[in-house]
């Protein structure tokens, strides 16, 4: 463990790691894909150790009561290993993803011409509760992008973490590439290490990953570039024309994600035309599934089965088994209550009309728009190039999916003809 007595050694690390990413970049794609298949291996090699890691820190948060919700992340099973070592090696059979060109926005005179470069950031963090496997993960994406990566996970999986993390220096070990391309802050160096994580001026790109009081508390700390990631308050609006069929699926699906339901549907806007019989269909469907459902005001009398929603509720992720249904006029009633209320990086509706899902997906701020087809988050998705750590609804360079492009960015040079 690096001895970070004060925030000058904090520096000196985040300084160590940079120099090891260009030493990443400069064994070039080639032996980063090696690394990667390398990664992947010794993780499949290390399944017994890690799962037993693991143990000790379930049997530990239990002790703390930590959530439910919580415990679920931090569960590893060997499925979900093997699935982690599947996405490093299609990362591995990835081509470089770095130094696509493209045109330069203007040129500086008739003598240059110019041009842009895709490149790494340089040094990510990512700050993360629970979820072990997130570690190899973002160090997969981290590797492929020629970027360094520090971590700093929760407490509940500190012995997980340590273990993993000895798996991926092993491996940088075996191809000659330094231990410091991935660098974590461990459980005994404490929070103040965390506090000079987020202000470090050396750290390109901070992304936090977990409940929603650590990302917005990191985004409230940081000096430096915050990527804040999504999960749960998705909304789907339920048109006129859409069917029932349409939207138990849509539901029900999103709520599949495993172990976290990123995009799970927690809010239904239903227009007023629906009847209570099909909203009560809908509802029973619901609790044979093991939902609570709750529902506003203007509902309540047409389902008297169903509890009534807060006004708090419609802002907050439930992140669970619960569903609230409100009444709204039409899409864009639905739209204005989705762009004030919902999280803003899943958002859905079901219709039978082309025109109407167009329209939602213009009126409706949202990073990613569904019509008719399940929100549901895949983080390893068919194409590998899409393998993503979570969602975020940040408009700007990176919105949607953070995968790849969100560790990358272009250099533009420009040459002199002369």
């Amino acid at each position: 463990m690096v001895n970070l007595a004060t925030q000058a050694d904090f520096s000196a690390a985040v300084e160590q790691v940079r120099q090891a990413s260009r030493v990443l970049v400069s064994a070039g794609a080639e032996a980063q894909s090696h690394l990667l298949e390398t990664v992947a291996t010794t993780l499949e090699a290390c399944l017994d150790d890690i799962l037993e890691a693991n143990t000790l820190d379930l049997e530990a948060s239990l002790d703390m009561a930590v959530p439910e919700r919580v415990l679920d992340w931090l569960k590893l099973t060997p499925e979900r290993l093997q699935t982690t070592a599947k996405m490093l090696r299609r990362l591995a059979y990835l081509g470089d993803p770095r130094g696509l060109l493209h045109p330069a926005p203007s040129r500086l005179s008739k003598a240059t011409v110019g041009y842009g470069q895709v490149v790494p950031l340089g040094v990510v963090g990512l700050v993360y509760e629970a979820f072990p496997d997130l570690a190899a993960i973002a160090a997969g994406l981290s590797l492929r992008t020629g970027n360094g990566l520090i971590l700093k996970g929760s407490n509940e999986a500190s012995q997980s973490n340590q273990v993993i993390l000895q798996a991926i220096h092993q491996a940088l070990d075996q191809v000659g590439l330094p231990q410091e391309c991935v660098f974590s802050l461990t459980e005994e160096q404490g929070d103040v290490a965390r506090s000079w994580l987020l202000q470090d001026p050396g750290i390109d790109l901070i992304i936090p990953y977990g409940r929603p009081g650590l990302v917005q508390q990191v985004v409230r700390q940081a000096g430096v570039p915050v990527l804040p990631t999504a999960m749960g308050n998705c909304y789907l609006y339920w048109s006129a024309s859409g069917q029932l069929s349409t939207v138990t699926h849509m539901v029900l699906d999103s709520h599949r994600g495993d172990p976290d339901a990123v995009n799970a549907i927690e809010k239904v806007l239903v227009h007023r035309s629906c009847s209570a019989s099909t909203l009560a269909q809908f509802c029973h469907t619901l609790w044979d599934q093991d939902f609570e459902v709750l529902a506003d005001e203007a509902l309540l009398g047409e389902l008297p089965d169903v509890k009534p929603a807060a006004a708090a509720d419609w802002n907050r992720p439930f992140l669970g088994k619960t569903v609230a249904l409100r009444a709204v006029e039409d899409v864009q009633a639905a739209a204005a209550l989705i762009n004030r209320h919902s999280s803003g990086h899943a958002n859905a509706i079901a219709t039978e009309s082309y025109a109407e899902g167009s329209r939602f997906a213009q009126l409706a701020t949202s990073a990613v728009a569904y019509i008719n087809t399940s929100p549901r988050f895949v983080r390893n998705p068919a194409q590998s190039a899409a393998i993503a750590l979570g969602m975020t609804a940040q408009r700007g360079r990176c919105h949607g999916f953070v995968g790849l492009s969100a560790l990358l960015t272009t250099q533009h040079i420009f040459q002199g003809l002369e």
